[in-house]
């Protein structure tokens, strides 16, 4: 069983910026593919970006160029960091895991989930 703990969120104004970080409680970290999903109130659950294992990453397009997600190894945790932050940015984000460590973008593909965090961006 992995445990997944996102931290990092909170209210921001538009344009502003946050950097996620997800701590995993596993020593295979590194052989997982690692992701970031969000949820907006009334909406589906969506992709946002994914690492794999071996560090190609790959993003949902409305945040290209704005987010970056990264991986350490060593510290067994993953980051979003979140630049010019727009408010339909606003949602719960989660962290998610998944064994096979490729480049996966359906949430039903993976096998473990944080709690998520709450990010609010003002206008």
């Amino acid at each position: 069983q992995v445990q997944l703990v996102e931290s990092g969120g909170g209210l921001v104004q538009a344009g502003g910026s946050l950097r996620l970080s997800c701590a995993a409680s596993t020593r295979t970290f590194s052989s997982y593919a690692m992701g970031w999903f969000r949820q907006a109130p009334g909406k589906e659950r969506e992709f946002v970006a994914t690492i794999s294992r071996g560090g190609i990453t790959y993003y949902t397009d409305s945040v290209k160029d704005r987010f970056t997600i990264s991986r350490d190894n060593a510290k067994n945790a993953v980051y979003l960091q979140m630049n010019s932050l727009k408010p339909e940015d606003t949602a719960v984000y989660y962290c998610a895991a998944e064994r096979a460590g490729g480049i996966i973008v359906r949430a039903p593909s993976y096998d473990y989930w944080g709690q998520g965090t709450q990010v609010t961006v003002s206008s």
